[in-house]
């Protein structure tokens, strides 16, 4: 095995969606010999890692709906879907809701029609007029707010590290095969990638390569000579302690003004996107300490009076890998190369979207169609053209 030079599919990333794609690649066909390429088995610095696990299918287009209600039925019966053995009987999944509120009264239509289609789809949202919002959450100050949009069910936050584990140990138990490398180039001609060259173990072909590099999957097209509007964006998440507005019950509120902000025990996790977001160094991890004070603070204490007194726990810095032209995923087949397929640039989204996409990506890879959801709306055409595919409810 450890000699092994050749595969049926190689798998660019092994965090979320490299091992989600793994997981239903074997499902879907046990006789695939599947190899995971991943450079940091520890995931420190991954997105999946850094994540503040939360799932939600409050989005403006129909395929994003579809996606996250696949992944609530995947993370509410996690067992079920990964089977027996992999440790992983819950995902701990805490269903306190998404709160968004709008401050614009030009926004009404966009929600009215938002919400429709999410019920349609089977989403629990309802939209909720300020007194309405006041009368749940009595804490909040909605004075500002035109028009709120609420998913009571359905909706909130879970174990991430939970869920990738699975997705592994569920792979590996079907002969997956992890390795902790690093590709340094990729080689093809005539539409046709024949393989990759790996720091420490050389060079492996195989039928089929999936791009699952996260942050780095620009660079992993770019040794093709192809480009990817996908860059790192840095993103500081604050735990705080308010001893005033002790809530542990509220949703997860995303807020006009800017920030995020959702229960954790008796504290809080919180986030802003600073006014000068723009792409990270590779290596930049270190929090933005300033965001909270200069700009968080005032925006959460005008929200709620309750947090008049707040003392910053702890903090980190992760990385969205953003897609600088829709903050779209990008899922599906190359059209320069046919035996490449791409799962990057989810902005954000891409925890709550791994059990679909995963599956969709084996589906194409097998059947050369998606069976389930189809989620042709986020193909790499649209990225090649330059043509967005809009997603309002961006966070």
């Amino acid at each position: 095995m450890a000699g092994k030079k050749t595969y049926d599919v190689v798998i660019i990333g092994g965090a979320i969606m490299g091992s989600s794609a793994a997981f239903w690649l074997s499902r879907l066909d046990p006789d695939l010999d599947i190899l995971v390429v991943e450079p940091d088995p520890t995931y420190a610095r991954s997105s999946t890692a850094l994540s503040v696990a939360s799932i939600r299918q409050q989005f403006t287009t129909r395929v994003n709906v579809e996606i996250s209600r696949f992944g609530i039925e995947f993370i509410k019966n996690v067992q079920s879907w990964l089977g027996q053995g992999t440790g992983v009987d819950s995902l701990g999944f805490r269903e306190n809701g998404y709160l968004f509120l709008s401050g614009d009264p030009q926004s009404r239509a966009v929600l009215q029609e938002a919400c429709s289609m999410q019920r349609d789809l089977g989403a629990y949202t309802e939209l909720l007029t300020p007194p309405e919002v006041k009368k749940r959450f009595d804490w909040l100050n909605v004075d500002d707010v035109h028009l709120a949009s609420f998913g009571a069910k359905d909706e909130g936050w879970f174990d991430n590290m939970g869920l990738l584990g699975g997705f592994r140990k569920a792979a590996q138990s079907r002969r997956v095969r992890f390795m902790c490398d690093r590709v340094i180039a990729m080689k093809g001609e005539h539409g046709q990638v024949s393989s990759v060259s790996l720091q420490d173990a050389g060079n492996i072909s195989a039928g089929v390569f999936i791009n699952a590099a996260g942050t780095f999957a620009g660079g992993i097209l770019a040794m093709l000579g192809e480009t990817l509007p996908i860059e790192p964006r840095k993103r500081t998440v604050f735990m705080i302690d308010a001893p005033n507005a002790v809530h542990p019950d509220a949703p997860l509120m995303v807020c006009h003004s800017g920030f995020y902000l959702r229960p954790e025990h008796n504290q809080w996790i919180c986030a802003i996107v600073p006014d000068d977001d723009k792409g990270a160094d590779w290596d930049d991890f270190e929090p933005d300490l300033h965001l909270f004070e200069e700009t968080l603070w005032p925006k959460l204490y005008a929200r709620s009076p309750g947090f008049d007194a707040v003392k910053v726990i702890s903090a980190w810095a992760g990385h969205y890998a953003y897609n600088t032209l829709d903050q779209n995923a990008v899922i599906g087949q190359h059209p320069n190369w046919r035996n490449l397929y791409l799962m990057n640039g989810f902005s954000g989204h891409g925890l709550q979207q791994a059990p679909a996409v995963g599956r969709g990506i084996a589906e194409l890879v097998i059947h050369n169609s998606y069976q389930t959801i189809d989620m042709g709306d986020l193909g790499v055409d649209r990225i090649l053209a330059g043509q967005p595919f809009s997603e309002k409810a961006i966070v």
